[in-house]
């Protein structure tokens, strides 16, 4: 007789159901559990070879992002032991082990505090003082570095319970960067700038809490035995401990990740909606801020040059930003060349003369000189945001440069900007040097009016 087609049916489930579920069995190539939480338990320590390699990961890590160097970076993230005592943490909540979760908090706070610290004093006697697209990239956190972070710490732990170590772990330190953030806070204690050092703090406490949340899952995941008191009372106790740190700790870097993640969904929405509905043939957005507050209600300010909109084209504007989920946001618009001085004649010709320059390329074939005019400029604004508060707005522009009497051409790179406050002729130089060296520009003109 032969077997039923529903039969046959189930079992055909049954077997696809059992080899996926074997394929991703973490249970598989498991480490004994003891060995895993002793390997844990003894990187969680800052004693001895530990604390100096730290110290030796810190001070690499400063001297590449002082000279800008990715590759010295990423070397001085592969040396540092600091995901140690963060695993230690996440083991501790997931065994309900605290003694286990103090010592990690324990050695975690005297790595954070010895690695700003080394790097501040590192950052007060180099001199190169300026701040690098490197550093400056660890001053601000975004909804990527919280799912970097936790994604990462899932690729650890998991790693860390295996028989056979791999390379995984290397590459988890790298993706998380712990180090170059405490680097930044240490840059930031040196320079007195409590801007950079409360955002590399505010990075490096997301990526904390994360891979800590990560390694505690992953541990609830594979049952990793809880530890028991002999008194339950003191069970119970150490049960709310835990609870209460956990608390502390997560509460904050939800909300913090809420707002990051709202940050980022706004800005992105913004920058969709100045893209599709300022595109005018006479009328140009040249200067563009978008602020954000979860309190005060989001911002879009707009500088405008070329003809002017009309109030009822505002308007029909404005009633579009619903279109792009920016309801609460307000939008304000200036325009004309007397917008409260945003705005000057020069900064208006630089604009001019890399248009005309574009345009000519497309038309003619264009000499060698010209056409290395044309090389794209790197996006600096975010680094001039924060170097210099007090620039309003600049046009950078490769130009090509005839000389009248001969037939020599020769380029540079023109840089316009327009201060709230005129620089004395020392930061003119600083500035003028950091572009210089910044946009890998031969030969750069600074104009300020």
């Amino acid at each position: 007789m032969t077997e039923p087609q529903h039969k046959r049916t189930g079992r055909l489930f049954r077997i696809i159901k059992l080899s996926i579920a074997r394929r991703f069995d973490l249970h598989l190539d498991r480490a004994d559990e003891d060995d895993v939480v002793l390997s844990i338990k003894k990187n969680a320590d800052f004693i001895g070879a530990n604390l100096w390699t730290l110290i030796f990961a810190i001070l690499i890590a400063s001297i590449g992002l002082n000279v800008n160097s990715t590759a010295v970076v990423i070397g001085a993230m592969l040396i540092s032991p600091l995901m140690g005592p963060i695993m230690g943490i996440g083991l501790g909540v997931g065994t309900n082990d605290f003694e286990l979760v103090k010592k990690g908090l324990r050695n975690l706070l005297i790595a954070s505090i010895i690695s700003i610290a080394v790097s501040a004093v590192y950052f007060w006697v180099t001199p190169l003082h300026d701040a690098q697209s490197e550093l400056l990239a660890r001053t601000t956190p975004s909804i990527w570095d919280v799912f970097i972070a936790f994604f990462g710490g899932l690729a650890g732990i998991v790693a860390g319970t295996r028989k056979e170590k791999s390379n995984v772990i290397p590459g988890v330190a790298i993706a998380t960067a712990l180090m170059p953030p405490l680097c930044t806070a240490g840059f930031g204690l040196a320079s007195g700038n409590l801007y950079y050092f409360l955002g590399a703090i505010y990075l490096y406490f997301i990526n904390s809490v994360f891979i800590c949340i990560s390694t505690f899952l992953i541990v609830r995941y594979l049952r990793f035995a809880k530890k028991h008191f002999e008194d339950r009372e003191t069970e119970k106790k150490v049960s709310r401990y835990i609870m209460i740190i956990v608390s502390i700790a997560v509460l904050p870097s939800i909300y913090l990740a809420y707002g990051i993640v709202d940050k980022s969904i706004f800005e992105n929405n913004a920058q969709r909606f100045i893209s599709e509905q300022f595109q005018f043939k006479n009328t140009q957005v040249v200067n563009r801020s978008l602020k954000y507050s979860s309190s005060k209600g989001n911002e879009i300010d707009l500088l405008l040059i070329g003809y002017e909109l009309s109030p009822s084209k505002i308007d029909t504007i404005r009633r579009k930003l619903g279109d792009y989920k920016l309801k609460n946001t307000a939008l304000k618009i200036r325009q004309g060349l007397n917008a409260k001085q945003e705005i000057d004649f020069s900064q208006i010709k630089a604009s001019i003369l890399e248009d005309v320059f574009k345009k000519d390329s497309s038309a003619k074939v264009v000499s060698p000189q010209v056409a290395s005019s044309e090389k794209p400029l790197p996006d600096i604004r975010s680094e001039l945001k924060v170097l210099y508060p007090g620039m309003r707005n600049y046009t950078a522009t490769n130009v090509v440069t005839q000389q009248l009497d001969k037939s020599v051409s020769d380029t540079l790179t023109m840089v316009v900007a327009d201060f709230s406050k005129p620089l004395n002729p020392a930061e003119r130089l600083k500035l003028s040097a950091w572009l210089k060296r910044r946009l890998g520009a031969d030969s750069l003109r600074l104009l300020l009016p």
